[in-house]
């Protein structure tokens, strides 16, 4: 067992943009633990996939216990599973809002508790960043976002109060704020009035929010920091 490549934990790692991060963190080096609901176990001796409901917490003791033993260390964490449900206020149903919380919010709890102990454990800190909203900070008319920013949004908030508690330790903590990007659950007739939504006039790439989280990986004296990726939407309209 090697522990000389750094070892970084991906949830949502299935499609979009976790199975755009799993390929961009393997061709950068790391060890891959990749998480998702359906995901499939990998051919490659470096990924290691595991299958769970990220918001059960015997899912984030799995990830954490199984990546370790297997790649020895956790030295960064992404947070990008979430779920989005656009609907009126007034509509959200119980089942709705019990679903958002579990996988958003419950999540980010989980995981992130328990790989900043490891991370303390090793003693040569770490990273965690989270994949969250640009809604948050500008809401759009005919965008239903309000699941999305009381999950997001906190995410956001903890994200500071993370940065503080943990900067002694050299664990950093920061969060990405995508705009609308293509992925698979967008179709290609949609994408026009979507990317009208952005100062831009068009979404962003899967890409664009790799290589976001990647320079946060890599940037020892960034903490704390919320990037807007997402063609100047939240700067206003």
């Amino acid at each position: 067992m090697s522990t000389s490549q750094k070892v970084v934990i991906v949830t949502g790692a299935s499609q979009g943009i976790g199975a755009g991060l799993v390929q961009a963190f393997r061709q950068n080096g790391y060890k891959v633990i990749a998480t998702s609901r359906s995901i499939k176990p990998s051919t490659d001796p470096d990924i290691l996939a595991i299958a769970g409901d990220i918001g059960d917490r015997a899912t984030a003791e799995k990830i954490i216990s199984e990546g370790v033993a297997r790649f020895g260390r956790i030295d960064s964490l992404v947070n990008n599973a979430g779920i989005f449900i656009a609907k009126p206020f007034t509509a959200y149903t119980q089942e709705d809002y019990k679903s958002k919380l579990s996988t958003n919010m419950d999540g980010f709890f989980n995981i992130t508790q328990l790989a900043i102990a490891q991370m303390e454990k090793q003693g040569n800190g770490g990273h965690v960043v989270s994949v969250t909203t640009s809604l948050t900070d500008h809401a759009i008319d005919g965008v239903p976002s309000v699941l999305a920013s009381l999950t997001k949004g906190g995410i956001n908030a903890a994200t500071k109060s993370l940065a503080i508690e943990y900067a002694k330790r050299n664990i950093r903590v920061n969060a990405i704020s995508p705009g609308i990007i293509k992925t698979p659950m967008h179709g290609a007739e949609t994408h026009a009035a979507l990317g009208g939504l952005h100062p831009m006039g068009h979404m962003g790439d899967i890409k664009d929010i790799v290589d976001g989280v990647l320079y946060l990986d890599n940037a020892a004296f960034v903490t704390g920091e919320i990037l807007h990726v997402d063609g100047g939407q939240s700067a206003g309209h």
